[in-house]
C-alpha cells in the first residue's frame, strides 16, 4: 500500500470538472484500489459523487491510499493530478 499526502491545487477546489478528472485517474490505475480521505472522511476515489460529496476546496490537504501493484506509482501520478491547477486554461 502507498499513501501520499496532498494539498489541493485547483483554484475552486474538487468541484465537477476537477473531480471529474481525478475519478478518471484512478479508474485507469485498474487493478488498484483507490481511496480518498478529506475532513475525516473516507471515500473510494472511483466515485465522482463520493468525491463531490466531500467539499474539498482550493488549499485543503487530502491523503490518497493506493493498494495493487503499482501502488507507489499509481499514488505518485494521482497526487500529481491533485497538486495541479485542473481548472488553468
Amino acid at each position: 500500500m502507498a499513501q501520499r499526502t496532498t494539498t489541493i491545487a485547483s483554484a475552486v477546489g474538487l468541484h465537477a470538472r476537477p473531480a471529474a478528472v481525478f475519478s478518471k485517474a484512478v479508474a485507469a490505475a485498474s487493478g488498484h484500489t483507490v481511496s480518498l480521505t478529506a475532513k475525516g472522511k473516507t471515500i473510494d476515489a472511483r466515485s465522482i459523487l463520493s468525491i463531490l460529496s466531500l467539499s474539498i476546496g482550493h488549499g485543503d490537504e487530502v491523503t490518497i491510499d493506493v493498494d495493487g501493484a503499482h501502488a507507489e506509482r499509481v499514488a505518485d501520478e494521482l497526487q500529481a493530478v491533485l497538486a495541479t491547477d485542473l481548472d488553468a486554461a
